[in-house]
């Protein structure tokens, strides 16, 4: 890992040659009127396609399917049109630096519409209300101790979000205008501590240790060249052989809900092993495989390597009927074992990376205290000053946000502390491995109520706990990681990258309010929310206060076995570090120990042996070249795949079909 800071500027694979990058400048008024057009388009959108139509999800995952998609309609329809009514001599398409920064808000705005917080927040804090009984005795232990400030509390509201309105009437807007101000104050300081956090280590990972950022291909190349050659990507025959494969047999699958005696291929399955205990799945994800032909081989071997063995040991442990017993709360790994395992990689993963970048951040810390020998800020979209008072200044406001909703001072640094390792592991996984899928195996509350136990929170601390899952509960897409992708992309930005932060926080607002909005037009209009999603109405809501009353009325303390098993896997986390650094014939790359072993992975590390395998056969036999000429059939899959959604969810809602669902992950 070189300390040195590359002579040449970096510029993102098949915008190299591109006169247009050069003359075209990226922020222009159209430029924001398409990126804040297509992020209304994915707020109201997605909402709709996946409460009404119930389609194939566009915006679960941090590969952004929507904004692909979208991207795909406005580089390849929109903009062949304007240049086709273009007057001699003067072109009315959009540049490809003007559609960067489109796509890079239409980015931005799928993390929230759904997974990322909308669908989150609407459900969890009325889910204590609509579905206390006496059973659970929520009403007792949860809702006295529930901020008035951050949810709704008239039962009529609540009641009828679930179950819809049983009147004439408009949508009682103005109930939800303090709880959700309430959540925006905590949400805005978040999502810029998140942006001047990945400002802070963009050369690092940019130009220092040169990490691949495959989620950043695809759209690039949509914009400009493909591979070595000046020719379009959409001009390459070969991106549209990869583009029918998935598309075709999507098409079968929709085409089957339509008509039943149409074939319909079979993508996934599973088997018995270990003595009927435990089964394999086979799933084959297309735009993974994609994505992994975009990473070293090393990387994508560790992946599907250590999820295959840590099935083998779940499954041994099942023969042997050992078992760990210990609630950390849902999502992350069923297995604590692993959760532990896994929570100390992540640790060691985030530190040591910080560690090997320190002469980076020396340099930027004398940039921050105007001594002699700092970095050179002026092509960041912060200066570093900016960047690092923004980062202190967010974070503290989410601090006291915690305390404010009741969480105890003193574990306010463990959780946040733990949640933003877990964000920047997981930014860092998906932008050095290519898993558009990544996930975490815990959480940073099952991990603090772990490590402090329950009696250092106590019954507000652990209420507020439970609001905590709305923004670090399922992490499926982060805000993260689409700023560190699109801070990528920004470095086409010209003449200066300064005016991204505004088109960044433009989407975010376009994406809450809309998505908001949207959410709450459905679940009164559309008889409740209870008829729209079961999982994000039913049992996801259910799940954190579930875990709270759990821990309320069993209470636990630290958790000495958990701290070891964390001190296992970070060791075991370092030893593959220094091995990967200092010997270049070891094969086992950290990341697939960190994320291997999680749930996810169970689903797609087949995907990952497949492309390791076409990849391995192609780089051995055709070497470098034959790399590059295959490369436009895996970013075909991605597109086919994609386009193969956004087009089948459009022909259902017209149709009125309803749970076509082509693609999951």
């Amino acid at each position: 890992m070189s300390n040195q800071e590359p002579t040449q500027k970096m510029v993102p694979p098949g915008l190299q040659e591109t006169p247009a990058v050069k003359a075209g400048r990226a922020f222009t008024f159209r430029a924001l009127l398409a990126g804040a057009s297509g992020s209304l388009i994915i707020a109201v959108g997605v909402p709709y396609g996946t409460y009404v139509v119930r389609g194939s999800y566009m915006d679960l995952d941090y590969s952004t399917p929507a904004a692909i998609f979208l991207l795909l309609i406005l580089s390849l329809g929109v903009n062949t049109l304007l240049r086709r009514l273009s007057p001699p001599g003067r072109s009315w398409a959009l540049s490809p630096p003007e559609l960067i920064v489109a796509y890079i808000m239409m980015a931005v705005a799928c993390t929230l519409p759904v997974m990322g917080f909308t669908a989150q927040v609407l459900p969890t804090i009325t889910a204590p209300f609509y579905f206390a009984n006496s059973g659970n005795r929520w009403e007792e232990i949860i809702q006295p101790h529930l901020p008035a400030w951050l949810a709704p509390r008239d039962p009529v509201v609540v009641r009828e979000f679930f179950e819809g309105m049983r009147r004439a009437g408009d949508v009682p807007w103005g109930a939800w205008v303090v709880p959700i101000a309430g959540w925006l104050a905590f949400l805005i300081p978040f999502h810029f501590a998140c942006l001047c956090m990945m400002v802070l280590l963009r050369r690092q990972w940019c130009n220092r240790e040169r990490l691949a950022y495959p989620l950043t291909h695809l759209p690039i190349e949509m914009v400009a060249g493909c591979g070595p050659g000046p020719r379009p990507l959409y001009r390459n025959p070969l991106l549209w052989i990869g583009f029918a494969i998935p598309f075709a047999l999507g098409s079968m699958k929709a085409l089957h809900q339509y008509f039943p005696t149409f074939p319909t291929p079979v993508l996934e399955t599973s088997f018995p092993m270990f003595r009927n205990l435990m089964r394999l799945q086979l799933r084959v994800s297309f735009p993974m495989v994609g994505f992994f032909y975009l990473v070293n081989l090393d990387t994508t071997f560790s992946l599907w390597f250590f999820n295959l063995l840590a099935f083998c040991i779940r499954g041994v442990m099942a023969i042997m009927a050992v078992e760990y017993k210990e609630s950390l709360g849902p999502y992350g790994t069923p297995s604590p074992i692993f959760a532990h395992l896994g929570m100390g990689a992540m640790i060691v993963l985030v530190f040591s990376g910080l560690w090997y970048a320190r002469p980076h951040l020396r340099e930027v810390w004398r940039t921050i205290t105007g001594r002699p020998g700092g970095a050179d800020d002026s092509g960041e979209v912060l200066s570093y000053r900016m960047a690092f008072i923004g980062m202190c200044a967010g974070v503290l406001c989410m601090g006291a946000w915690l305390w404010m909703a009741g969480m105890p001072l003193p574990v306010i640094p463990v959780l946040l502390v733990a949640a933003f390792v877990l964000f920047i592991g997981l930014t860092r996984v998906v932008v050095e491995s290519g898993l558009a899928e990544a996930v975490a195996s815990t959480t940073a509350m099952g991990f603090s109520v772990s490590s402090l136990g329950t009696a250092a929170f106590g019954p507000k601390g652990l209420v507020a706990l439970g609001l905590c899952y709305v923004w670090a509960g399922d992490l499926r897409t982060l805000m993260m990681t689409s700023t560190a992708n699109s801070l990528r992309m920004g470095e086409l930005a010209r003449p200066s990258r300064r005016p991204l932060v505004g088109a960044i926080f433009l989407a975010i607002l376009i994406g809450l309010f809309g998505s908001l909005a949207m959410t709450l037009f459905l679940a009164y209009k559309k008889g409740g929310g209870l008829n729209l999603n079961n999982w994000f109405f039913v049992n996801g809501p259910q799940s954190p206060w579930r875990y709270v009353a759990d821990r309320m009325n069993n209470p636990t303390g630290v958790s000495g076995s958990g701290l070891l098993l964390e001190s296992l896997g970070a060791g075991v986390m370092l030893f593959l570090t220094i091995m990967r650094q200092r010997h270049v014939w070891w094969p086992f790359h950290p990341i697939g120990f960190a994320v291997g072993t999680t749930w996810i992975m169970d689903q797609i590390w087949l995907s990952a042996l497949i492309c390791w395998a076409l990849k391995l056969g192609i780089v051995r036999f055709g070497g470098l070249r034959a790399f590059r000429t295959a490369r436009p059939i895996f970013l075909g899959l991605i597109l086919g795949q994609f386009t193969c959604n956004g087009m089948w969810l459009i022909i259902d809602s017209f149709t009125g079909m309803k749970g076509n669902q082509i693609f999951w992950i």
